[in-house]
């Protein structure tokens, strides 16, 4: 499991670093979330139900299959990005990527940036 949170820290910053997010240390810095996830940031949320919590901005899973990130579900402009981003699979929040060179990195970076600011703006 050690192993797997250090791959996964690496990827994760490999993918930051892709897409061109030069994040703060104290902001963005790793930790398990999971045994094979990774997030970067921090949020706390609050339903309308009163249920709360502290999750992940962008979480990032080294799987075999494919890099898994995390974002924020279903925002304006998401499905316009995702349609030129590239070769990918999606549920409702994770963007499944079998390989960085079969996607494009700006529109990644997009779909991060945007993911992180609309999260921000449902739980200030």
């Amino acid at each position: 499991a050690d192993s797997a949170l250090k791959l996964g820290q690496a990827r994760g910053a490999a993918i930051c670093g892709a897409v061109g997010q030069v994040p703060t240390i104290a902001e963005y810095s790793p930790r398990e979330v999971k045994q094979a996830i990774v997030g970067f940031g921090a949020h706390h949320y609050r339903y309308a139900t009163g249920r709360e919590g502290d999750w992940f901005q962008v979480g990032f899973s080294p799987r075999k299959q494919s890099l898994t990130l995390y974002l924020m579900g279903d925002w304006e402009g998401r499905q316009e990005l995702l349609d030129r981003l590239g070769k990918h699979k999606t549920g409702k929040a994770c963007l499944y990527i079998k390989s960085l060179e079969e996607v494009r990195l700006p529109v990644l970076k997009e779909l991060v940036r945007r993911s992180v600011r609309r999260l921000r703006q449902l739980y200030r």
